[in-house]
């Protein structure tokens, strides 16, 4: 079932979207080469406790970091630890706040340094890519509209979508129905009403789409070892259009 969602309940889930928001910039502003992924999820931790919420990721389902960090292949829940970023890299940083019983959630590629020419055509076709699919939440529209928009344009550009992970609602829990995968046929799936709030995040990878998990259990890589990039934002569906909470 998909919860739409009142007035009152999208004004507390916008509330959190502000502090993912503001952590989401202040990462991209500190980030360096040499720089640890574990000094980057203290910092966000930091500013989430803040700002008055809590790490929504801390413990999720036993994930030990407060955000994800994932690197290069790496294409999303990677645990923050010791190792140092490089010149030239690509980061991905994924981030849930819950405020006051609601959730939000945004991801973002952030280059470290300066980038190869591929890595740039990547991100900037990922991130086109979510607003592709941004762009279908409308009311009256399928579910599934959002994700051929997504997988259309990744593919027009020669990338692949990552078809084992997905989006998702959100609101409550930080995961809620549905899923919300980047690729699908359009005019499929459940009828899209205001008050919808969902969580669209396109993962796509410069390779093949398949990928592996790594034996920490959490982080999952492009089985090709192929660069990948992901971008996220938390949207309602309204009586006029999308709008982006994060």
């Amino acid at each position: 079932m998909i919860i739409r969602r009142s007035k009152q309940e999208i004004g507390r889930i916008a509330d959190a979207s502000k502090i993912v928001k503001e952590v989401l910039q202040y990462l991209q502003d500190i980030v360096e080469p040499g720089m640890t992924t574990q000094y980057i999820a203290n910092a966000a931790e930091k500013l989430i406790v803040k700002r008055g919420g809590n790490p929504a990721f801390l413990g999720y389902r036993g994930f030990p970091g407060s955000i994800c960090t994932s690197i290069n292949h790496e294409v999303v829940h990677g645990i923050p630890g010791i190792r140092r970023l490089r010149e030239g890299e690509i980061l991905k940083i994924d981030v849930g706040v819950r405020l006051k019983d609601y959730c939000s959630d945004a991801a973002s590629t952030i280059k470290i340094g300066k980038v190869t020419s591929e890595a740039e055509r990547l991100m900037t076709v990922t991130k086109e890519s979510l607003y592709k699919g941004i762009e279908q939440a409308m009311e009256n529209n399928r579910l599934h509209d959002i994700s051929a928009a997504v997988q259309l344009y990744v593919e027009k550009h020669g990338f692949s979508v990552v078809r084992d992970y997905t989006g998702h609602g959100i609101g409550q829990e930080i995961h809620e129905d549905p899923q919300i995968p980047n690729f699908g046929k359009q005019g499929k799936g459940p009828r899209l009403k205001s008050g919808m709030v969902f969580c669209i995040e396109p993962m796509v990878n410069a390779g093949e789409h398949k990928t592996e998990v790594l034996l920490d259990g959490w982080t999952v890589i492009t089985a090709d070892r192929s660069l990948s990039a992901h971008y996220e934002h938390t949207v309602v569906v309204t009586d006029n259009g999308p709008i982006i909470l994060t």
